[in-house]
């Protein structure tokens, strides 16, 4: 959808009068609109008159320490035991002496053989046929057995006994039996029990007292009015109609439209860059326009030159 320029035709502008015709022939010209212009201005406006008021202050305390006696010093007599010390001392029980002593007899263990069986000699069966039955007693079978039969030496059986001998015979020798002491322990006095003053001190205990330091008072205190800054928006510039050079309808082509959509994204306008003049981009160029203080309106040649829009 592309722009309607308002363009001026012959005959509405000879209407106006014949300076103005004379100024835009062969040139595409319009109305445009130039918004008021304004000023942001503070002023001081009365919030709160001044008042007076009375205050009232309560007491202020501090806390103190105090040392303060609870027990007061005193004087008791103790008694204070006798000392004493031990001394050790040794006491003859059994005096030195002389005595026979026995000393037993020594004696020592030993081991001897006993024979108790002689060796003799028997016959035996040799190793090669035992087990095998021998025949009766005829001469054949005294032939075989001599064949068979081997005389066999039986040693002597001894038997180990244990026996007792005397190594050193019993003795007597005199002895001298040295004397036998007891060691008493005795306590002997070193410092009789007496009795002496104790001087016990005064106790005191630490208090924490509330001290007054400023007693309760009421003031009458003067409250000054308080004010606060408001902003007001004057009109500096009464909003006026101007004939503005505006691109002519033939000149208007979606390659102009897509970079002027650009060119608004870019200062923060949302506009979908489609080379479209919709309702979007038309409500975005005149918001643009009356923040910049430019013709509201039209596609003049200013507007297109604040954004760095070419013409053709």
């Amino acid at each position: 959808m592309q722009l309607k320029p308002m363009i001026a035709t012959a005959a509405g502008l000879l209407m106006m009068g014949p300076a103005l015709a004379e100024n835009i022939t062969g040139t595409c010209h319009a109305p445009v609109l130039i918004p008021e212009t304004f000023e942001t201005v503070t002023e001081q406006v009365l919030h709160e008159p001044e008042r007076t008021e009375i205050r009232i202050y309560p007491a202020e305390y501090k806390t103190v320490s105090r040392l303060v006696e609870v027990k007061q010093a005193a004087t008791e007599y103790r008694i204070v035991p006798a000392v004493y010390e031990a001394v050790t001392e040794q006491v003859l029980v059994r005096p030195e002496r002389t005595e026979t002593v026995v000393i037993p007899a020594e004696f020592e263990t030993y081991t001897e053989q006993v024979l108790v069986r002689q060796a003799y000699s028997t016959l035996d069966l040799k190793d090669e046929v035992a087990g095998r039955e021998i025949a009766g007693e005829d001469e054949a079978s005294k032939a075989f057995q001599n064949d068979v039969l081997v005389s066999v030496e039986v040693p002597a059986e001894y038997k180990t006994i244990t026996r007792t001998r005397i190594v050193k015979p019993e003795q007597s020798e005199t002895r001298i039996v040295p004397a036998e002491y007891h060691t008493l322990v005795k306590q002997v006095l070193v410092e009789p029990a007496r009795v002496e003053p104790v001087t016990i001190p005064a106790e005191y205990e630490t208090l924490m007292i509330e001290q007054l330091v400023k007693p309760a008072r009421e003031e009458i205190v003067s409250i000054p009015a308080r004010y606060r800054t408001v902003e007001k928006r004057i009109v500096t510039g009464e909003g006026r109609v101007e004939w503005k050079t505006v691109l002519c309808d033939e000149d208007i082509s979606p390659e102009t439209i897509t970079a002027l959509q650009k060119a608004l994204s870019q200062v923060g306008y949302a506009v979908e860059i489609d080379g479209k003049f919709g309702t979007a981009t038309m409500s975005a160029l005149k918001e643009y326009q009356r923040e910049q203080g430019l013709g509201v309106g039209q596609l003049s040649f200013e507007t297109l030159e604040a954004l760095g829009v070419p013409a053709h």
